[in-house]
């Protein structure tokens, strides 16, 4: 049997998608050597609730620069085919570690955001959202006096109970659960696939690196960029339809 096969006769499947996803388009991740966030910034300082109250400038630096570069990158062929097999029914539900909103600008409609999105910031205080382009021409605060800040779970906050509550969900339903461009070294992130497999599903691991669940796989591809083997993939099931 093929992946291709697989999502022929998936029920329901379901994708989680990490910062690897993100990395074709263009976005830097927070790990890569000389082009990740960390070769210009510390992230474990920075994105953090404590740098939003103590550091603010360097907060509002650096959430300007990610703005800023994520402005200057589009989603790739394989954010498209997703939202493309979520339109034909072949996808149920994409849940992503990845806070820039590419599955949804490339037409996703069931995307569960784990650690929220960078395409809006919120007031502290009382909650009200604006597009993040105001963060880049200085709008740091809310007509309320509040602090505006992205709309992402910092270092140290805990995720929302029921984005938690909904990926489980849908990892529990999965008959086929996809991982792409995720390492599986953050948690709950790496349960899923756990939850899914414990109640019957196929997994199958796409990641440029080994991941320490490649064990639990019924297949996995390494060294090979998601949009390619998706466009595979897809070829694959125009070809198997009547």
């Amino acid at each position: 049997m093929t992946i291709a096969s697989w999502l022929t006769n998936s029920r329901k499947t379901v994708v989680l998608t990490g910062a690897g996803m993100s990395t074709e388009s263009g976005l830097p991740d927070f790990r890569s050597p000389r082009t990740g966030l960390w070769a210009r910034f510390n992230p474990s300082e920075l994105a953090t609730v404590d740098a939003l109250h103590h550091r603010h400038e360097s907060f509002v630096e650096f959430y300007q620069y990610r703005i800023r570069t994520l402005q200057q990158c589009q989603p790739h062929n394989g954010h498209r085919l997703l939202a493309d097999w979520e339109q034909r029914g072949i996808v149920r539900t994409i849940v992503t570690q990845n806070v820039d909103g590419f599955h949804q600008q490339a037409g996703s409609q069931c995307v569960i955001e784990l650690h929220g999105s960078l395409r809006t910031v919120h007031c502290q205080q009382c909650g009200q959202k604006q597009p993040s382009h105001v963060y880049l021409h200085g709008v740091l605060t809310c007509e309320c006096g509040g602090v505006l800040r992205p709309s992402v779970v910092l270092f140290g906050e805990p995720l929302p109970e029921r984005t938690i509550t909904q990926a489980w969900e849908e990892a529990r339903q999965a008959d086929l659960f996809l991982v792409l461009g995720s390492s599986l070294q953050v948690s709950p992130a790496n349960q899923l696939p756990f939850v899914a497999k414990q109640n019957g599903a196929k997994l199958v691991i796409i990641n440029w690196e080994p991941t320490e669940l490649d064990h639990l796989a019924d297949a996995v591809i390494h060294q090979r960029k998601i949009g390619e083997v998706l466009k595979e993939i897809d070829q694959q099931l125009t070809e198997g339809a009547p």
